[in-house]
């Protein structure tokens, strides 16, 4: 039987990256984040139990050029000139360390900082509650569910980290990334 593989430590970047080529400017953003000389496997959204989140410092010097990393990474691009692109990852964590917790990602036109942060946070608790059979209503108020959980002592924190950026002013290809990345 091969050993699990569930990381022990988790950190989050983002970036922005212009180019004219399309690709080059999602390398440019990657670059930015600090993450484009590993092999990116993106994974799904599940927090897991125990993990310590460290600084962007102490992840990247754990890992190696070339290493394939599992990230849950948001991303979105544009070449219109001023257009605004956000992408955003959310967590959720339980109140109980030894419990798993949720993250979520969200890319988007439109969207300014403390909007895409609102939406992925409310994404990854909302995801989070189910878990916990909490039954919550969509049309209420993040800040309301937010205080149903606290009562139920279910979330103890949440939080995001999102990039925003507007499309070049020139037509350049725009990119934007923001990503929890996984060390094991």
């Amino acid at each position: 039987m091969s050993e699990t593989m569930v990381p022990r430590q988790m950190f989050f970047t983002k970036g922005v990256g212009k180019h004219r080529h399309n690709l080059q400017s999602f390398e440019a953003a990657l670059r930015h984040a600090g993450i484009a000389q590993f092999n990116l496997v993106r994974v799904s959204s599940i927090f897991p139990p125990n993990c310590k989140i460290v600084s962007r410092e102490r992840g990247l010097e754990q890992l190696h050029p070339g290493a394939i990393v599992h990230c849950v990474i948001a991303e979105i691009r544009t070449n219109e000139p001023n257009r605004l692109v956000a992408a955003g990852i959310g967590l959720a964590l339980p109140a109980k360390k030894i419990d798993y917790g949720y993250i979520s990602e969200h890319h988007a036109f439109g969207l300014n900082n403390r909007k895409c942060a609102d939406y992925v946070e409310d994404m990854a608790a909302s995801m989070l509650a189910t878990t916990h059979d909490i039954e919550l209503d969509p049309e209420k108020a993040y800040d309301e569910r937010l205080e149903i959980y606290k009562s139920k002592k279910l979330v103890i924190k949440t939080r995001a980290l999102c990039q925003t950026a507007e499309g070049d002013k020139n037509g350049l290809w725009t990119t934007v990334v923001s990503a929890a990345v996984f060390v094991h």
